[in-house]
């Protein structure tokens, strides 16, 4: 596997300590060589600057760097702040997203979906930014109906965004069926896959369920059997993911874009076993 065809997802941290562990973390994969780090924020904007402090430290480590943007509950004048902060910091990638509703929240946003997002992003900064758009291989959890999520995939496309990132999966019929499909509407831009690697199945469980991911049956059984058994469950999660980024990589995916949780070591491991290094 190539080093330019992988980048790696970080949140920003919330403490003190928690930047310092990440650090640690982004040191030890920075030497993969990854084509980019993404960084990601928070309902409504809740980290926006830790999000914008997190990717100033990437750039300043000599590192590409590609910040979230949502718009949800931001008026387009806010965005508008947010684009020419980015571009005054040389900033040259993103991540447009609708980005998650804050618990409780009820009011509008100015730019309803990503589509509106990337839209305006270009009505604004040209082709200054080079935008990475979501994209549901197992439908988004608030779509009506696959074909209604393909058609707001290919709305993205339309709007403006130069490549996509998957919401994570274990099922790579569904990726290359959601390619081929994206395919037949016109979708020509390079979507990558998104991993994330199994290290803990209570955390597993409870992410899938909040963002729609399947979990294999007998995934999931396997898991369940280990108990509290770790170090089963990392080795049994990564032989499962690897296979997973193989399959991937073999069946013409243009890239892999790992969810790190800001951890180091399942990030690694992945790589080791894919490059057999």
């Amino acid at each position: 596997m190539e080093t330019n065809n992988f980048s790696i997802e970080f949140y920003p941290p919330k403490t003190a300590e928690g930047a310092d562990k990440l650090r640690v973390a982004r040191a030890k994969l920075a030497t993969l060589n990854p084509k980019y780090f993404s960084v990601t924020f928070g309902a409504g904007g809740s980290t926006q600057q830790g999000t914008l402090d997190t990717v100033l430290e990437i750039l300043a480590e000599g590192h590409a760097a590609a910040p979230h943007l949502s718009c949800v509950g931001g008026s387009r004048e806010a965005i508008r702040g947010i684009l020419t902060q980015f571009k005054s910091h040389g900033i040259k990638r993103l991540v447009a997203l609708r980005g998650d509703l804050p618990s409780g929240y009820g009011g509008g946003s100015e730019l309803r979906y990503a589509s509106d997002l990337v839209e305006f992003i270009r009505a604004e900064t040209g082709d200054w930014f080079h935008i990475e758009v979501a994209a549901y291989p197992e439908m988004h959890p608030q779509a009506r109906s696959p074909q209604d999520d393909l058609q707001n995939f290919a709305r993205k496309v339309q709007a403006g965004a130069n490549a996509a990132i998957t919401q994570y999966f274990y099922n790579a019929d569904a990726y290359f069926q959601f390619v081929d499909q994206a395919n037949k509407l016109g979708v020509d831009v390079p979507i990558v896959a998104g991993i994330m690697p199994i290290t803990n199945y209570t955390q597993l469980m409870r992410f899938s369920d909040m963002c729609g991911a399947e979990i294999p049956r007998w995934v999931r059984l396997k898991l369940a059997s280990f108990g509290d058994d770790t170090a089963s469950i990392k080795a049994f999660g990564l032989d499962v993911v690897s296979e997973l980024c193989q399959q991937l990589m073999e069946g013409g995916a243009p890239g892999l874009h790992f969810y790190s949780m800001n951890q180091a070591g399942p990030t690694t491991e992945l790589w080791k076993r894919l490059t057999n290094s």
